[in-house]
This record gives structure tokens, sequence and C-alpha cells, in this order.
């Protein structure tokens, strides 16, 4: 048994079909196939049942998978700590961030980290929570930036700051006349709100105390995934949405006059950097932990969590 064998054994579960796992590790399906054959020849065991599409561990497999992955990461502790004598960061670095916070956030920190970390790849992927979740569990990323608490027991969370939510107002909305809104005034009826799927979502159903569809009641059924569409519809026809804080920040003021503040206490959501529970890579994650803070307003870090909206 080598490490080459087990590396290639979790290749296939992650990817679950052998052609894309060869891919990824570099070399040809056959030699591929042959190593695992040869691995479940000295272990005894059948590993995967081939005869589905896509392939799947089998129940032994499964176990032993596990284990391999325990394995591997350990053995990726050893170069850490030859890394970690290094004064210079480098590297590849693969951060999943959720996208009503890329766009937002992202702009903020990622020149700065680069330029003082320059041996350092930093590969950015936008991904729903669920899809960085799933992406940290089979090691195809290092650190998740997104919303919590996800109470996840394989995934460690670092809270970062807490961001308020806001409203956006069309001008002819009764509400667009208020300084400030409560949550109560909000109507569903005309509530913009993100696709199925999206944690901004549920906080904004949860922010109504609804925990059901919202539905426009319009004849327009415009289903997003970006906040950005949200916000012109509001501009262009009619109805409010909800914003999270840091996307106003740099709001021209013409633009920020339709923008309105909740009324105390003033609905938030956590934003933390989250990782495995065995993650690698620690001084490399720390580093962009601390570029982050260093570089948010200093308004949002220190907020009382009693105040988080629940993302479910």
């Amino acid at each position: 048994m080598t490490l080459v064998q087990l590396e290639y054994l979790v290749a296939v579960d992650t990817y679950r079909h052998f052609a894309t796992a060869a891919e990824n590790c570099f070399v040809t399906q056959p030699t591929l196939s042959m190593q695992l054959q040869k691995l479940e020849e000295e272990l005894g065991v059948q590993l995967f049942d081939r005869s589905r599409v896509p392939v799947r561990p089998t129940e032994l497999g499964k176990e032993i998978i596990a284990q391999a992955r325990v394995v591997l990461a350990e053995s990726k502790k050893i170069q850490e700590l030859v890394q970690n004598q290094k004064l210079e960061l480098s590297g590849e670095l693969r951060i999943g961030v959720i996208p009503t916070l890329a766009p937002y956030l992202i702009p903020l920190f990622i020149t700065s980290f680069l330029e003082k970390h320059p041996q350092v790849r930093v590969v950015v992927q936008e991904l729903l929570t669920d899809e960085i979740v799933e992406k940290l569990n089979h090691e195809l990323l290092d650190v998740g930036l997104l919303v919590t608490p996800l109470a996840t027991k394989s995934i460690k969370e670092l809270p970062l700051f807490y961001e308020a939510f806001v409203a956006y107002i069309n001008p002819k909305h009764p509400l667009a006349q208020q300084s400030r809104i409560a949550a109560d005034e909000l109507d569903l009826s005309s509530l913009w709100v993100l696709n199925e799927g999206h944690c901004f979502r549920s906080q904004v159903l949860n922010i109504c105390n609804r925990g059901g569809s919202a539905d426009p009641g319009s004849h327009l059924d415009y289903k997003s995934g970006s906040l950005e569409t949200l916000r012109r519809i509001v501009e262009t026809q009619h109805g409010l949405t909800l914003l999270p804080e840091l996307s106003v920040l740099e709001m021209p003021e013409e633009k920020r006059k339709l923008v309105r503040t909740f009324e105390e206490p003033q609905p938030l959501r956590e934003v933390s950097l989250v990782v495995h529970r065995s993650f690698l890579k620690k001084k490399l994650i720390e580093a962009l932990r601390q570029e982050i803070l260093n570089c948010i307003p200093a308004s949002i870090k220190n907020r009382e969590k009693a105040k988080v909206v629940a993302i479910k």
C-alpha cells in the first residue's frame, strides 16, 4: 500500500469517475485503474462498485476511504512543517466564497494580500454554501468565506465580522418615506428575494418571520441568483429588497438615498472563515484571516452575536 494508491483511491471517491480522477491526478486512466486494482488485491476487498454510474464505493470501501483521507492529511503535515520554517509564504490557496459576499468582500483584501505574499497563487470560486462545505470535505478547497453558524461537525468556523442587513426601496414604495424601518413592516408581496439555495434568501425570510416561499405578487416572476440584479429591479420597477451592509458602502450618493436601515436591534449576518477540522496550510490561512480583518471597516468587527439571523 502506497500514498500514491491512497491518493488515487480518494480521487475516484471525490470525482466518482475514473477518467476524471486520473485527469486530476495527472496520470492516465489505465495507470490509475491498475494501481487501484493492486490495492484491492493487496487488501483482498472490493473498494468500488464499478457496475454503477457514477461509480460508488462499497460499504467497506467508504470506511477505508475515510481512513485514507486521514492518512493523506497526516502525510501532508510533514510538508507543512517544512513550509512553516520558510520566512516567505508560498503555494496555492483555494478559496470558496458565496455569491452574496464575493463582490463586496474580495475586492477589499485581495490586492493587498497578493502584494504581501507574491509567492502565493490564489484561486477563488464563487459557490453556494453547501458546495463550499462539500468541497472542503473532499479537499477541493482550502478555505471558505461564508455565513455561519453552520452546525456542521466536519467544519471549523472562525468568525470575522457581523454585517447588518439594509433595505433597498423603490422611491414610490410607502416605506421609502421612513428613515428607519421595522422587520414586521416588510411585506412579501413587494419583496424581491434570491433563488432557493442561497443562505441570504433564508435569512431574509427569517427577518420577515416567514419561512415559506416569497411571491413578488406581480406579473413578473423573476428568479435571480444576483443581488445586483434585484437592486436594479427595485430601481427601475417597484418594491424593495434586502442587501448586505458591505454592498452599500461604496454606493453613489444618489443610490444611497434608497437605502434604509432597520430599527434596533438590527438584523445581522455572521461572516466567517471556515475550514475542515483537519485543515492544512495553517500559516497561509491565518495570513488570509489577518488581511481580511485589516481591510474591513472597523464598525462591523465588534457587534453582538445575539442579533445574528439564522440561516435555516
